[in-house]
């Protein structure tokens, strides 16, 4: 008949044909990209490293990912405790006792860490100067303390990789690693910032300067890259890139050895047993028995030729005349070399920032002098060295004695090292930082000691995604695609009849 209305053939099945596809593209679509962009499992390190300082040991625990950046592992520390007692060279008579010594720290590594990576993580321990001097004065007690601590440290569950004396200039290096690290001078980046572009060469480098109680290091990259002495050159590649670094130890000049040196230099001054010491406030006094300045190598005089056997020191809080005094541990007339620091050591022409870490810090932090001038700092040390004893001592009275008597001296120890022995003044005092923690890691030696071990421990191969970037992309725009073709076909057999009845009855 004329005026019927177009009829659709088959639209029924099409319809429903078509719906099934789109339910089927459309749970595809979602389960690929569910599947491919769900959390990967975490693939943390972890290590272990202790400092064997020369007055106490520290340990700290590091974490990084299993996938490596550029073949150097980014580390970052996780916890820091610090060991009951001196340091393991105190033990050389008692090594018996070493069990005890590590419990504290190391049960606390078992809470921190997982119990299933024990097994996997490493641990190693570093002896500093306070083991080298003991090395000096016998081999054979240096390696019994060193048995005792691997007696001790392989009845954990964890991976012991070795206990070994760090050389000066290991130390001096791996805290120049350390600063440079937390400073982000290496360029590092963590795995899920990898999209981000990249900055295009490495940055400026900071020097290292490190202050303990037995040595010091100052450690650096040098402007024109040359190093006269090969003894001080040591060459590290960090994050695919090369860094050949100046550094040097002076055993010896730490600060409480150091102090050792001055008392000695000025015996000779003391009246019948009595040293009147301008490096201890006014009122301060301290009895003695002078062999103590002489058990340890740095100090090399006979003892038996004074006629006292006791030494009573008395302050008098004078710090021009304190400064004369420690000048003299200082050896400044002699250098082979074109340029020396002191003892006839080369030292490079200064360059760029420096970060001063450990003692240079606590003891600068302790007279709030961390961001001072130079000469805030003179004017700050003669005001603080002739201060009464007792009016010190009522103004700090939870500091002990030991550490609170000698502050006078170190700092004016600081401030002759830093000046007469590596010759910075006040135009660039101003490229010291002093530093103690950065971004929650302390700056020292065992941070870079352990991103350099990292290099050395292989990368496992990567947690990838189920599909490959490519056959993700394929698979997303296939079912993509397949729900606009179904869409669009069902949008045609809506807008045009698929047949029509021809003619009228």
């Amino acid at each position: 008949m004329e005026g019927t209305k177009p009829k659709r053939c088959g639209s029924k099945n099409v319809l429903v044909i078509l719906g099934f596809l789109f339910f089927l593209a459309m749970i595809a679509l979602i389960t690929v990209g569910l599947t491919q962009n769900k959390p990967l499992p975490e693939n943390v390190k972890y290590g272990i490293v202790l400092d064997a300082g020369s007055s106490h040991t520290s340990m700290y625990i590091y974490n990084w990912s299993a996938e490596k950046e550029n073949d150097t592992g980014v580390v970052r520390q996780v916890e820091e405790c610090k060991v009951p007692g001196p340091g393991i060279s105190e033990y050389a008579q008692k090594v018996e006792e070493m069990g005890f010594y590590l419990n504290q720290c190391m049960d606390r590594a078992r809470q921190v860490i997982p119990k299933e990576q024990h097994q996997q993580t490493p641990v190693y321990l570093g002896a500093t100067a306070g083991m080298r001097l003991l090395r000096m004065e016998s081999d054979f007690l240096a390696e019994r303390v060193l048995k005792a601590v691997k007696e001790s440290l392989t009845s954990y569950p964890f991976d012991f990789q070795g206990a070994r004396i760090i050389t000066g200039q290991e130390e001096g290096a791996y805290g120049w690693i350390t600063i440079n690290y937390l400073l982000g001078k290496f360029n590092q980046t963590v795995s899920w910032l990898r999209f981000l572009p990249r900055r295009e060469g490495p940055m400026e480098t900071s020097g290292a300067l490190d202050l303990g109680g037995a040595s010091t290091q100052i450690t650096f990259v040098p402007l024109s890259g040359e190093i006269e002495s090969q003894n001080n050159s040591l060459h590290f590649r960090l994050y695919g890139k090369s860094y050949n670094v100046y550094t040097h130890s002076f055993l010896c000049y730490g600060k409480d050895q150091a102090l050792r040196l001055k008392l000695v230099s000025n015996i000779q001054d003391a009246e019948n047993g009595l040293l009147r010491d301008p490096c201890f406030h006014p009122g301060y006094e301290k009895d003695m028995n002078i062999s103590e300045l002489f058990n340890t190598p740095c100090v090399t005089k006979d003892k038996k030729s004074f006629p006292f056997q006791r030494l009573l020191i008395q302050g008098t809080g004078n710090y021009s005349a304190c400064l004369q005094s420690i000048q003299k541990i200082f050896n400044t007339t002699y250098c082979p070399y074109s340029r020396c620091s002191f003892n006839g050591v080369f030292l490079p022409f200064l360059q760029g920032d420096f970060g001063a870490f450990s003692a240079f810090y606590f003891v600068m932090d302790f007279l709030n002098m961390t961001d001072s001038t130079l000469e805030k700092v003179i004017t700050k040390m003669q005001t603080f060295c002739s201060q009464p004893w007792n009016e010190v001592k009522a103004q700090f009275p939870d500091i002990k004695k030991k550490y609170l008597s000698e502050y006078c001296f170190s700092g004016t120890y600081i401030l002759a090292l830093l000046q007469l022995g590596y010759g910075f003044t006040e135009n660039n005092w101003k490229h010291i930082q002093f530093m103690g923690k950065i971004s929650g890691s302390d700056a020292g030696w065992t941070l870079g000691y352990m991103l350099n071990l990292t290099n050395m421990i292989p990368a496992e191969q990567p947690l990838y995604p189920p599909f490959s970037h490519s056959t993700y992309v394929f698979l997303m725009v296939l079912f993509s695609l397949l729900l606009a073709a179904v869409f669009f076909i069902g949008w045609l057999i809506f807008r045009k009849p698929s047949c029509l009845r021809k003619g009228v009855v």
